[in-house]
């Protein structure tokens, strides 16, 4: 395994990992990852008061929702490469500054423009704080039986922060006006900033060579290119648009170009040679087809609740929750399952859980059935998360200690590529199934049905201006085309997951533990030490 430069460590700290610090580490890299798993999602409950205050157009409330994850999955891989050259420490802290300067920004907003800029701020925090989280429980946790019970715990925390995102929105904005969402990041991390000043060790990797600058601006322009594109096929614009294809093909040529810069290069800015080994591009390939299949039935599912059975956003919250807890037990149960059945085993037995849980869901109707969807989304849940589990843990353990923050930035990064990816997919196999059925209802106007076909709430916006008999068969109409699309994308999405149980079949058998490194107790002074990984 590769070496890792630590830095001189201080009388009052100790070494690395040493003693039960690393468990103390970890719930500071936790409140970290649980602050950007909030703002991902605090917001959207926040929309209608932040179009009510500050009126801002389509696209600008558009860029308001979209700038945050954006910005964030554009620029993982420079920090998380910055960090790896520069101190993860330091990036992580970084982080904390900006992140609590953007959302005090946000919080008093006077304008959607200044609202976006601090968004795109605290999406460049996210960034830096992100990859530095899990590249530093990969140096404090050196013992693959241990890091794996920590990536379990870090996991559910992020599950927590998904789900408790929109319920905390809808408490603060029932007391107060819609900044209150930002401004409850700034306590935590004015705590955040001198607890991980004092706790958390200092670590990164190889220092030889030039950090290459060129290559981590190509890098974050083609992705933004990439996501860019990708998030607007999501929201259904057309994919012949202007504004679609040429940040595409911009941003992928910028990838493409990237990658045959870093092949080129003495110190590469990521070792691509990582994905020649088949656990590590196998659990990336892994991940991104986990999110590619499932990100889009989230927000069908939330559609079905509401629109198709009548249930008020918290009833649908209340529904969703039970996926949100058995993912957490995943997590928790993560570490045991890893060490009993192996990478192997583990991710394809996710993904079949999962496949069979979205196979299940394909029995909803029009008729609410609260034990299905139950079982449903616990299974979904459940598997989702040994799947997420066992790839992250696979493809952090197989990185070297030294490109512990490029490998956690490619796994982020591929974790929001799949799930914009997925978003559109699904999102167009979803529109294919559904807008036939709206095309002959009898007595229904030719333009009335093509605006009906565009989604579920336009269709019943259209039938109650036409009202009477015909209003109600086109709203039967919509609401069995939207049944029977869920169908179709359920069907696609279990497919998918097959693919994926397949692709893991490539994954280590068993779990291989090296060796964790004696510690041994940093010299006084300005000497550094050398601590193998």
């Amino acid at each position: 395994m590769s070496r890792t430069t630590t830095a001189a460590v201080r009388p009052r700290r100790r070494a690395t990992g040493a003693g039960a610090n690393r468990w103390v580490v970890l719930v500071v890299l936790c409140v970290s990852l649980l602050l950007v798993a909030l703002d991902a999602t605090v917001l959207h409950v926040a929309v209608p008061a932040v179009t009510e205050d500050l009126k801002p157009g389509a696209m600008q409330l558009l860029w308001i929702v979209d700038v945050y994850p954006l910005v964030c999955a554009s620029l993982l891989i420079l920090f998380g490469t910055l960090g790896d050259r520069v101190g993860r420490r330091r990036v992580l802290l970084l982080g904390y500054a900006l992140f609590g300067v953007a959302s005090a920004v946000a919080a008093v907003a006077p304008s959607a423009e200044a609202l976006i800029g601090a968004r795109a701020l605290l999406g460049v925090g996210g960034a830096m704080i992100m990859p530095a989280t899990l590249s530093i429980l990969r140096q404090v946790f050196p013992d693959r039986r241990e890091r794996a019970l920590a990536i379990g715990i870090w996991s559910a925390v992020a599950a927590v922060g998904a789900a408790v995102g929109p319920l905390l929105g809808g408490f603060l904005l029932e007391h107060f006006w819609w900044g209150s969402v930002f401004l409850v990041n700034i306590p935590l991390m004015l705590v955040s900033l001198p607890v991980g000043r004092f706790l958390l060790p200092e670590s990164r990797g190889d220092r030889n060579g030039p950090w290459d600058v060129v290559g981590a601006l190509m890098a974050a322009a083609g992705l933004f290119g990439v996501v860019f594109a990708v998030k607007r096929l999501g929201g259904g614009e057309p994919a012949a648009s202007a504004l679609t294809v040429a940040p595409l093909l911009l941003g992928a040529l910028l990838l493409f170009l990237f990658v045959r810069r870093q092949r080129r290069r003495t110190f590469p800015l990521v070792d691509l040679k990582m994905f020649a080994r088949p656990a590590f591009s196998t659990a990336v390939g892994c991940i991104v087809l986990a999110m590619l299949a499932l990100v889009g039935l989230e927000l069908i599912a939330a559609q079905y609740l509401q629109l198709v059975l009548g249930l008020s956003p918290l009833q649908t919250g209340l529904r969703l929750l039970p996926l949100t807890l058995a993912a957490m037990a995943a997590g928790l149960a993560g570490a045991r399952l890893l060490r009993r059945f192996g990478p192997r085993r583990m991710v394809c037995f996710g993904f079949c859980l999962t496949a069979a849980a979205v196979l299940t869901l394909t029995a909803m109707g029009g008729v609410d059935n609260a034990g299905l969807l139950l079982c449903g989304f616990v299974l979904l849940g459940f598997g989702l998360e040994t799947t997420l589990f066992g790839a992250y843990e696979s493809m952090l353990s197989e990185a070297p200690a030294a490109q512990a923050g490029g490998a956690a930035a490619v796994g982020e990064t591929s974790y929001q590529l799949g799930a914009g990816i997925g978003i559109a997919l699904l999102g167009s196999v979803m529109n294919a199934a559904y807008a036939p059925g709206l095309s002959r209802v009898p007595g229904v106007p030719e333009s009335a049905s093509a605006a009906a076909g565009h989604s579920l709430g336009e269709a019943y916006e259209v039938a109650g201006r036409l009202g009477g008999p015909t209003g109600a068969a086109l709203r039967r109409a919509a609401r069995d085309s939207f049944v029977h699309g869920l169908h179709v994308t359920l069907l696609v999405s279990a497919g998918l997951l097959l693919l994926g149980a397949v692709m893991a079949l490539r994954l280590p058998r068993a779990m291989q533990c090296e060796e964790a490194p004696v510690e041994v107790p940093a010299p006084r002074g300005p000497q550094r030490s050398r601590v193998s990984a």
